[in-house]
């Protein structure tokens, strides 16, 4: 686990219920802000709000964001690795890596996970399975997405990060072991140190070092007290959920005046 890399603050897009406009409007402003990181999330149907209201889909928008952006890193929260194949994913994110870069390095973070949300599944003609068909599909999956990097011709223009979601402790913290860069769950700070604890020993068994892992977790819906006991048990990436077309930009300067007081 990496305690001594800065805090950094990311906002997840809700790309829900507003017009695209709406969308590059508040990216624009979030990175003028000071934000680190930007998501969206990987569904093709609201998650909240009319279940057929306005929804746009996540790739296209962040090959967009790429292009559009200057200094932030940018992903998922998270990539569905049902919806595309694993090489295909691997072959698009390596693509966006290099739009992103600008001269340097790509900023680019591969946030992927096994899958949830039924409609998607059901309207789209995937295969639901079971939870565990999908966590077994999605460690297939991320071997073939890494071993895809390695052969692309350009390759990616760095290593780029992976961050997988979740907590179980037989199958997703294993993945987390294996292949994690960001490990982001929504767990509590007295929950931190046995999930922890769980991924060192997958980490050993799988003959990898995890001591560089990044720690994250979500604020939306907790409150400073909530993200000091976070910190406290290590967690240095936080991420909040923020809706729109009313945005709350001053939730989000409070929460980067709380990130600068961490980095002193």
């Amino acid at each position: 686990m990496l305690t001594d890399t800065p805090v950094r603050l990311g906002v997840q897009l809700k790309p829900q219920h507003v017009a695209y406009t709406d969308i590059r409007d508040a990216v624009l402003r979030l990175e003028e802000m000071g934000v680190d990181i930007l998501f969206n999330w990987d569904h093709f149907f609201p998650l909240s709000g009319d279940p057929d209201g306005l929804h746009l889909e996540s790739w296209t928008m962040l090959a967009a964001w790429a292009e559009q952006t200057e200094r932030v890193e940018f992903g998922a929260l998270v990539n569905c690795n049902s919806y595309r194949n694993p090489d295909l994913q691997a072959d698009m994110a390596r693509t966006i890596d290099h739009i992103s870069a600008k001269g340097g390095e790509g900023r680019f973070i591969f946030g992927t996970g096994s899958g949830w949300f039924e409609r998607d599944y059901d309207e789209y003609g995937y295969d639901f399975g079971t939870a565990g068909s999908r966590l077994n599909d999605l460690a297939g999956g991320l071997d073939r997405v890494t071993a895809r990097w390695d052969v692309l011709n350009p390759p990616p223009t760095r290593r780029i990060p992976i961050l997988i979601g979740g907590k179980g402790e037989q199958k997703t913290l294993r993945i987390v072991a294996r292949h994690a860069n960001i490990w982001h769950s929504f767990v509590g700070a007295d929950e931190l140190p046995h999930k922890l604890s769980v991924i060192d020993d997958w980490a050993q068994k799988e003959g990898r070092d995890t001591s560089d892992l990044i720690v994250s977790n979500e604020l939306e819906r907790r409150d400073q007290p909530d993200a000091d006991a976070l910190h406290a048990a290590g967690t240095r990436l936080f991420t909040l959920g923020f809706g729109g077309p009313d945005w709350d930009y001053d939730l989000v300067r409070s929460w980067l005046r709380w990130r600068d007081e961490k980095n002193g």
